[in-house]
């Protein structure tokens, strides 16, 4: 296994900052929200860093990014979604949507990485990859939590159709990743190209 060097570490951190600011950036900007259907669903970027981590740090470090931001808020920062920290975030029914990064991480960058030149068709699949990780990982475990800790009784289907505005906001978010990866490729350093792998 490649050792992670000082500059690997950085760029890291630097996703792990991403994260708590793609999640919480609703809170400090109250105006990004978005009216579907009489409800008003809040702008989340962690989606968008998550699969952006994937391609630009590559599966391991990507998914050890997502790793630490995971542990940081479960051990009580506030750096999940509504400025919430602690394990118990884990165990709510969102708790897998935060779990979810991980994975999404690793699937992306290791489709990133499986093949040498990149386009942006090639992108956008990896990053519509990485959305359908990311809510079948997260709606999968709310599911979960609601039939059997939170007591209620609801199909999957019906956990699916909740989550239906999130999703067209995030297969949004997931294209322009896509878009900003193929412009910021060409201008990052060697160094980040092979950060990681």
């Amino acid at each position: 296994m490649k050792k992670l060097r000082p500059i690997d570490l950085t760029y890291g951190a630097l996703f792990v900052c991403l994260m708590v600011i793609g999640a919480n950036i609703a809170v400090w900007f109250p105006f990004l929200t978005i009216p579907i259907g009489g409800a008003t669903v809040p702008v989340s970027l962690q989606t968008f860093f998550a699969v952006l981590a994937g391609m630009l740090l590559g599966k391991r470090l990507g998914a050890i990014a997502m790793i630490v931001y995971m542990l940081i808020g479960a051990a009580g920062v506030p750096v999940f979604a509504g400025m919430k920290g602690g394990f118990f975030a884990l165990i709510s029914p969102t708790g897998g949507f935060i779990i979810s990064f991980i994975f999404v991480a690793y699937v992306v960058g290791w489709l990133t990485e499986s093949r040498p030149a990149l386009s942006i068709a090639y992108y956008t699949w990896t990053t519509m990859i990485g959305l359908f990780v990311n809510y079948l990982i997260g709606v999968s475990y709310m599911y979960l939590a609601m039939n059997t800790w939170l007591g209620l009784d609801v199909t999957y289907m019906i956990a699916w159709a909740g989550m239906v505005p999130f999703i067209l906001k995030d297969a949004v978010l997931s294209v322009c990743a896509a878009f900003f990866m193929v412009k910021l490729v060409k201008r990052i350093p060697a160094t980040l190209k092979n950060t990681g792998v």
